[in-house]
């Protein structure tokens, strides 16, 4: 019985050691403090968000890319034409105030 109870003593001893290893983790240091686990999040979705943009616009690049190079979609590319043009008209009427 005695042997028991050195080894659940031994157990426990070991126990709060990697329970005090646990808690002086950064990890969960940071999200001991509201402000600090609000500023990683922050943080987080600012680099998730400049991440998605970065890959949609490469995706969207190569994408128009090859559909420039298979000259697959000619509709559309009179469509930028004539968009293009309204637009330029546009900004030079704005420009000469009529």
């Amino acid at each position: 019985m005695s042997d028991e109870k050195k080894i659940l003593s031994q157990d426990i001893k070991e126990l709060r050691v990697e329970l005090e290893r646990l808690n002086n983790h950064r990890f969960i240091r940071i999200h001991n403090s509201n402000l600090r686990m609000m500023w990683f999040q922050f943080l987080r979705g600012l680099a998730f968000g400049f991440g998605s943009v970065v890959g949609a616009s490469i995706v969207v690049s190569i994408v128009g890319f090859m559909l420039n190079q298979m000259e697959v979609v000619p509709i559309i590319g009179d469509w930028a034409k004539q968009l293009a043009g309204e637009i330029l008209s546009e900004s030079q009427r704005v420009e000469t105030g009529q």
